[in-house]
């Protein structure tokens, strides 16, 4: 199916329909009703509007009628697995420089929503190759991606252990994204597939991940400019006179250790990056 971004919505297509600070992910099909707190609404009524209308429930509820965001679509899209959160989504694509027309490699792909991000980002030229242990996770993740991008014929899914090997094909890599329980037992396979100059993004859930990852990393002459950073998202209340944080906001979900690959590393200042964000170490008054 073809995905539409924009003109009247058609039937096949999903929506987001919005309900002041509620939100309902739906597949507009023909004859289909929708039900919710307020009532219903027959998908019929949904099907040739111009995409931002408002539309009335059964009950007199109003929806907002809009195509989702790519972040409105992977939180709520059916999970096979935990989702990566568009807030290190976005960090992975800056900090890992991922660009139109690279060859990236992901490992493991779970519900999909990063791999939507990843094709999106190399564009028609590019290439991603997905591995995947778990067959179930593999095709939620190929729904979710269809779902939202429609097939593509860049996307390529490896039913393999990443730990093990890496398929004979996978050359010339250059980017590789991990999200893995144990990242180190994968990079002595990376380290064969990264091309020099190339970045290496790991995607981990605790400090002690982390530690062990760096470690080995260190250990590998061809990693350097290795750093660890996470990405916190505070929210803002601007109501009237009343202006302040929001109580609740999304810290912590995970640490982000970048490394670039060279042909060879010395011994020398170069083996730490220098922190990515201004801090005292790094800021040097006028």
């Amino acid at each position: 199916m073809k995905i539409r971004r924009k003109g009247k919505l058609s039937e096949g297509e999903w929506v987001i329909l919005w309900e002041s600070k509620r939100r309902y992910l739906i597949q507009l099909e023909k004859d289909k009703i929708f039900h919710y707190h307020k009532g219903y609404v027959q998908h019929n009524d949904i099907i040739g509007l111009e995409e931002g209308s408002i539309i009335k429930s059964s009950h007199g509820g109003n929806l907002l009628v809009l195509r989702p965001t790519y972040a409105d679509y992977i939180l709520e899209m059916p999970r096979g697995a935990q989702i990566i959160y568009p807030k290190d989504i976005g960090t992975i694509l800056i900090w890992g420089d991922i660009y139109p027309g690279a060859r990236v490699l992901e490992a493991g792909i779970g519900s999909g929503a990063l791999t939507i991000a990843l094709l999106q980002a190399v564009g028609e030229t590019g290439v991603v190759i997905s591995y995947e242990i778990r067959e179930d996770f593999a095709k939620r993740a190929l729904t979710n991606i269809e779902n939202f991008l429609g097939r593509r014929d860049n996307h390529i899914l490896r039913l393999k252990d990443i730990y093990q090997e890496i398929d004979e094909e996978d050359k010339d890599i250059d980017r590789v994204i991990l999200d893995l329980p144990e990242p180190w037992r994968a990079i002595k396979h990376i380290d064969k597939v990264l091309r020099p100059g190339g970045i290496l993004v790991i995607y981990m859930p605790t400090i002690l991940q982390v530690q062990k990852t760096v470690e080995t990393l260190e250990s590998f002459k061809s990693f350097t400019l290795v750093e660890t950073i996470e990405t916190l998202l505070r929210p803002w209340q601007i109501e009237g006179l009343s202006i302040r944080p929001y109580h609740r906001m999304v810290a912590h979900t995970a640490f982000l250790t970048i490394a670039r690959k060279v042909i060879i590393k010395e011994e020398s200042i170069f083996q730490k990056a220098l922190p990515s964000v201004e801090t005292e170490e790094n800021f040097e008054p006028n």
